[in-house]
């Protein structure tokens, strides 16, 4: 299986490079990328030592053009679009179907994968998207079970990549409403959960408060880790009681399901966070590979306690899940 992974700056892109990554993916610094985080992606001469960099060491460079296109606007996505096609990545991952058909006409020798964005969980909607933009692979929602997968993959007209650890995400990849509502900006269509803009932090005598568009999701006492701020993993009282009301704060880590992922047919394993620090690159890169050559074509995969030491230190409140992929209602 391919490793994917995350590249929010050239510092990073590096480290994923040097740690391993088959493949590093990252974005424009502009509202064509569901990352756009102030500080963070790439932009002018960067972005050419960026692919230069991958090219050299022989491993490949997708470009996240995975918000949707505003009325209007749609030729920003366009020359997004152009612009990966002329620096010679490898592919684009996509989700507006505009944009999708823009590059399947413009460019149709450069590969497609429908970004998680595009919410494909069924074989009908992955056949839609590779008969009508010829996607060649897709990146499944972080919403299906194990079973789920497993099925997809016998189903699938295209190659299905998987997440394998990083942040969790409750609403339909991305599409957070709660942030919208909360902000009035939608991550879509402007690049973000929890716009940095609308965060504010404040040491109180009760702790370290933090609130979006001044409403308070939570407050830290002395000590506490306090990670980004999202409203679905704030701390809120109900009843009396005050608790993660709606989501806790955790990521995501299938290392112990790597071995029936391979099976299945997934084709690569994605590792999320453009947002987070070459550090972090560095780390969970190197702890991924090594546990994807262990891996090879053995059935069992025994994990290192000390890959587990490193991806808790990196995870959301010191904590992982497997999350739905060990969900047998589904």
């Amino acid at each position: 299986m391919e490793l994917v992974c995350p590249a929010g700056s050239l510092p990073a892109l590096k480290a994923a490079v040097d740690e391993g990554a088959d493949a590093v993916y990252i974005g424009f610094k502009d509202d064509t990328n569901a990352r756009h985080f102030a500080g963070l992606n790439l932009a002018g001469p960067k972005l050419k030592q960026a692919v230069d960099y991958v090219k050299k060491h022989d491993r490949r460079i997708f470009v996240a053009i995975n918000t949707y296109a505003s009325e209007g606007r749609l030729d920003h996505w366009k020359s997004a679009v152009d612009k990966a096609a002329d620096l010679g990545v490898d592919a684009l991952i996509l989700a507006d179907v505009a944009t999708l058909e823009y590059a399947a006409k413009k460019h149709p020798n450069l590969s497609r994968h429908l970004s998680v964005q595009g919410s494909a969980t069924n074989k009908e909607a992955l056949n839609l998207y590779h008969q009508h933009f010829g996607i060649k692979r897709a990146i499944l929602p972080r919403v299906l079970s194990i079973a789920q997968v497993k099925h997809l993959c016998q189903a699938s007209p295209v190659e299905l990549e998987v997440f394998g650890f990083g942040s969790l995400c409750i609403m339909a990849e991305g599409r957070c409403h709660l942030s919208s509502y909360m902000t009035g900006e939608s991550p879509n269509c402007n690049g973000c959960c929890s716009p940095a803009s609308h965060v504010r932090w404040q040491e109180t005598e009760q702790g370290l408060e933090c609130r979006l568009n001044d409403v308070l999701i939570d407050r830290y006492k002395d000590g506490e880790n306090a990670g980004y701020p999202t409203l679905c993993k704030g701390r809120f009282e109900v009843d009396g009681n005050i608790f993660h009301a709606l989501e806790e704060p955790t990521s995501l880590n299938t290392m112990d399901l790597l071995p029936e992922l391979r099976d299945a047919g997934v084709c690569a394993i994605k590792l999320e966070g453009r947002q987070r620090s070459p550090a972090y690159a560095k780390q969970v890169t190197g702890v991924w590979r090594h546990a994807l050559d262990r891996l090879g074509n053995h059935s069992t995969l025994q994990i290192e306690p000390q890959w587990t030491e490193v991806l808790d230190k990196v995870s959301e409140g010191s904590q992982t899940t497997i999350g739905p992929y060990h969900r047998s209602w589904q």
